[in-house]
């Protein structure tokens, strides 16, 4: 397993959903039980459930195992065990309180954070030179010119129709 890849795949899933302060810490010399330790912020319980469901399809789609989540009922704190790295989430005020940037103390990994490396390969878009002179404007157009109608002479009255006329059947003369 290439804990590099996993790690990637665990800080892109936390940029996704927006996560804030996200630090990496190498704890192989710490634990036997995993190489990596990764703590980042979700200013809401609603972001923090988010941020530990993004990790798991994150890690899943990059072919790695999530062994278990805890804490995702509270959202206040959760914790994402990806065998090889813990993802600690937490709210910032779980984070000033328990403070395990000083518990694991362990030297920091220098992560990149934005785009991924693949996204970050791509080659710059062109820009189109800038033109040397300014773009003429438009003249302003002007009205068109107006017409009066030519004078019809008044047709016969008629009157008005209301509604829809009404069709009558033809009333049979009365025999004598």
């Amino acid at each position: 397993m290439d804990i590099r890849k996993l790690q990637r795949a665990i800080v892109d899933g936390l940029e996704d959903v927006k996560a804030q302060h996200i630090v990496v810490f190498n704890t192989e010399a710490l634990s036997p039980l995993f190489e990596r330790v990764i703590v980042a912020s979700g200013t809401s319980n609603r972001q923090t459930k988010a941020l530990a469901a993004s990790v798991r399809d994150a890690v899943k789609s990059k072919g790695f195992q999530v062994m278990s989540t805890e804490g995702e009922d509270a959202g206040e704190w959760v914790i994402v065990d990806c065998g090889a790295a813990v993802v600690h989430i937490m709210q910032p005020n779980i984070r000033d309180y328990y403070r395990l940037e000083e518990l694991w103390g362990a030297k920091k990994v220098a992560v990149k954070t934005g785009p991924s490396q693949a996204a970050a390969k791509k080659p710059p878009a062109k820009k189109a030179p800038p033109n040397k002179t300014p773009a003429k404007k438009a003249p302003a157009k002007k009205a068109a010119a107006k017409t009066v109608a030519a004078k019809r002479p008044a047709g016969k009255a008629t009157p008005a129709k209301t509604g829809a006329a009404r069709r009558t059947a033809p009333r049979k003369a009365a025999s004598a």
